[in-house]
């Protein structure tokens, strides 16, 4: 009985890790935190064999991009 116990156990802590990682993956991609890892997709596939740019600069441009062209966004 204990063995069927610990394996449900087992099983819901992994669902809810599951979940968990889910969640944190569909709020990173709201803030816009996956925009760095699609610029490095997007730059491999056009760009073969060129360094993308570091981190630091990609988000700096972005940031000011979003600046000097606001398009939509609610503030």
């Amino acid at each position: 009985m204990t063995d069927t116990r610990t394996g449900r156990v087992r099983r819901a802590r992994a669902t809810v890790a599951a979940a968990l990682a889910q969640a944190w993956h569909i709020a990173r991609g709201v803030a816009g935190e996956h925009a760095y890892e699609i610029y490095l997709e997007h730059h491999a596939r056009t760009h073969p064999g060129v360094p993308p740019m570091g981190e630091r600069e990609f988000w700096r441009r972005h940031v000011d991009r979003g600046d000097t062209e606001p398009g939509s966004r609610c503030c």
